[in-house]
């Protein structure tokens, strides 16, 4: 769901916005505007590429080989969010300019980003970086992940330090 939600709002993004002045949707708050990021948020690491095409292929084996002991709802969520978000961008980077079937670069695509927040009016840095929906679902399965293992809930659905059967 993650996944097709991700490559049809992009699609729509470069369909409408590429090439476009920004698109406003709540003045200083919201806007839409196309970026092609070659490196990580806030654009760092824009010389390693092909370094995070293999990290997000990493996550991906990572989080579909963890699924096979899934016994949590909340982890299932929680995986599915971080996999969607995964796939988001490494298609990107996969198939996108600079790299692509047929053509010589391989591994460096640059990711879609589109929406904007506080454009030029966020708080202690000068701009909040340009996302897109796999990013969101990336840091909302990394923030549900972080509250899971704080709770000790397991993947299998277990918690940590009780036996089955021991109720909260």
């Amino acid at each position: 769901m993650i996944y097709a939600a991700d490559l049809v709002t992009k699609t729509v993004a470069l369909r409408a916005l590429e090439g476009e002045a920004p698109l406003v949707v709540i003045q200083d708050v919201l806007q839409f505007r196309v970026i092609f990021n070659s490196g990580a948020a806030f654009s760092m690491g824009t010389g390693m590429t092909f370094v995070f095409t293999l990290v997000a292929a990493g996550v991906v084996v990572a989080i579909v080989r963890t699924a096979r002991k899934l016994g949590s709802r909340a982890w299932a969520v929680t995986l599915g969010l971080l996999l969607g978000g995964a796939l988001g961008n490494l298609t990107d980077r996969l198939l996108r300019y600079p790299s692509g079937f047929g053509r010589p670069t391989q591994l460096q695509g640059h990711v879609v980003d589109f929406i904007e927040v506080l454009p030029g009016h966020f708080p202690v840095i000068d701009y909040f970086p340009v996302f897109n929906v796999a990013d969101s679902a990336i840091v909302c399965g990394g923030i549900l992940a972080v509250l899971l293992a704080w709770r000790n809930v397991q993947i299998d659905g277990t918690r940590e330090g009780r036996t089955a059967g021991e109720s909260e």
